[in-house]
């Protein structure tokens, strides 16, 4: 009996994937014979054949930038593409710059802490919410505590009652294994940003 024959994978049925690409065609680059023109102040100039839009851009000492290359025909924009560069990734620059993310810290606590240890814990999760981030608290239990799950309790609610007016509880104390952990979020007027 001869072997199974062994056929090639169609193109079709090809696994990669290939990525949109978000760069914009520039003069030379740009494909089409036709393109709908746009004016550096944004006024339509029609559609016109792609020679006579490279013409006009390079009188005007501009470039043609291919802005809609789905559309039909094109969309190209007569523009300063360096500077419309720096400035693009100038505005990026800034909205990362004002971007904040979201970190969570943790609190861990013992079910039989002490009142000067619980008040330095407290002030370490107000100060972690009035920073805009996410407080987790955790109360570890050791050997048979974990009997005595709502003494941990009460310290949980007891640390949420403190941080009232700052913080809002997201979820509330659960058991996860050996751990019962609260999770607080800053409340909006609480923020010192």
């Amino acid at each position: 009996m001869p072997p199974p024959a062994v056929f090639p994978r169609p193109a079709a049925m090809s696994t990669e994937v290939k990525a949109i690409s978000r760069e914009m065609r520039v003069n030379g680059e740009i494909r089409a014979r036709e393109v709908r023109l746009v004016g550096e102040g944004g006024e339509q100039l029609g559609i016109v054949n792609l020679r006579d839009a490279l013409r006009i851009a390079a009188e005007r000492n501009l470039d043609l930038v291919e802005v809609a290359p789905t559309a039909r025909p094109p969309v190209c924009r007569i523009m300063d593409f360096g500077k419309f560069k720096y400035e693009q990734s100038k505005r990026e620059r800034e909205a990362r710059k004002k971007q904040h993310n979201v970190v969570i810290k943790e609190v861990k606590m013992r079910p039989r802490i002490e009142t000067h240890d619980f008040d330095v814990k407290l002030r370490n999760a107000e100060r972690f919410l009035r920073e805009g981030d996410k407080v987790k608290a955790t109360i570890m239990f050791r050997g048979r505590e974990i009997v005595h799950a709502d003494i941990g309790r009460q310290v949980l609610e007891r640390l949420a009652a403190a941080l009232g007016e700052v913080a809002q509880i997201e979820r509330p104390a659960r058991v996860e294994g050996r751990n019962l952990t609260m999770i607080l979020t800053p409340r909006e007027h609480a923020q010192a940003r």
